[in-house]
């Protein structure tokens, strides 16, 4: 358990990291808008008791995984309308929020445009995201806007769509990037090939010798378990194997790049899989991995208008994950685990 004295310097290092903003995202999108909320003055946290303080969050934020926006279908626009309605006039904090993957149905310029133009609309924290394998799909494409499998890439490469990624979010090098967050660490990584480029991926996550070199060694930092979140987009396959086509290809690696560490979570998307009825949290693992809904395709029956996220708050001594239903601004009582730091789930 931390001190009263740790709590507060956590507290205020969470303050201070979020109040500068996020990417250059968040300064295109609205410049003159400062950050929502305040920080807390330093004598209201000192004047809390023990209890009043290991109750209140150190930092807190949103997972949106597989918006599948795609120009010229609505109803994928509407899920994320109720996202973004529920989460920039929420119950409680937002400090950040994570876009996880398949952020775009086809991955096409248009498909950006329409993202942006939803996106605008609010006054949202900052945002980051990472890469899906849908975000590559306008390889698929030909020049009458139809799908083509047969003339696939259609004069496009992968590095075209991955470039068109790093644009739109303000990456400048590659389309991974980790920041923090007071002490806690968020890592988001992208796969940064598709079929075009390499074919046997499939619809798999290929990671780079680079990138997974570069969370080895960010990694290094966790010696002391302060809370690492890593958000990838596929999920990972069963223990010792490696990944196939829907799932991380490198998964012993990325599995053993973790191993040494305490208190990591790894979110991941993709599945589609609905809180209400089907699990989320995996225990087979070094590290807690929590598998996230999505908001433009989670899979219901009957119900199409289902959108759903994972809303994160970090704690001083334990980390809780919760679903989110967007649709009725409702919790889903199915998904809420607390996590002791240092220790596995409770359900």
């Amino acid at each position: 358990m931390i001190s009263r004295r740790q709590f507060i310097k956590r507290m205020l290092a969470s303050l201070a990291v979020l109040a500068g903003g996020g990417l250059v995202w968040k300064q295109w999108l609205e410049p003159s808008h400062p950050m929502q909320g305040v920080p807390t003055p330093i004598a209201a946290l000192e004047s809390l008791t023990e209890d009043e303080l290991s109750n209140k969050p150190l930092l807190s934020f949103f997972l949106l995984s597989d918006l599948h926006i795609s120009d010229g279908i609505a109803i994928m626009t509407d899920k994320l309308h109720a996202a973004l309605k529920d989460v920039s006039n929420f119950e409680s904090p937002v400090e950040f929020i994570v876009l996880g993957g398949d952020l775009t149905d086809m991955g096409r310029e248009t498909d950006y445009k329409l993202l942006r133009q939803v996106l605008s609309g609010y006054k949202l924290p900052p945002l980051y995201a990472n890469m899906g394998n849908h975000d590559y799909y306008d390889i698929w494409i030909d020049k009458n806007g139809d799908f083509a499998r047969e003339t696939m890439p259609n004069g496009k490469t992968d590095t075209m769509a991955k470039e068109r990624f790093m644009k739109f979010f303000g990456y400048k090098d590659h389309p991974y990037m980790d920041f923090w967050a007071g002490d806690s660490h968020m890592i988001i990584m992208s796969q940064e090939v598709y079929v075009g480029d390499k074919p046997e991926v499939g619809e798999g996550a290929w990671y780079s010798d680079a990138q997974l070199a570069w969370l080895e060694n960010i990694m290094k930092q966790h010696e002391e378990g302060k809370p690492a979140f890593v958000f990838i987009h596929q999920p990972l396959p069963a223990p010792d194997m490696d990944g196939r086509p829907h799932q991380m290809i490198r998964a012993r690696e990325f599995r053993a790049i973790l191993k040494p560490y305490r208190n990591v979570f790894v979110l991941s998307g993709h599945t589609h899989r609905n809180f209400a009825t089907e699990s989320h949290y995996n225990q087979e693992n070094s590290f807690h991995w929590f598998n996230n809904a999505s908001v433009g395709k989670t899979r219901s029956a009957g119900n199409n208008d289902v959108a759903q996220g994972m809303y994160v708050q970090i704690y001083p001594n334990e980390v809780v994950v919760r679903g989110r239903e967007f649709s009725d601004r409702s919790w889903i009582e199915q998904a809420h685990y607390k996590v002791s730091l240092g220790n596995k789930a409770e359900a």
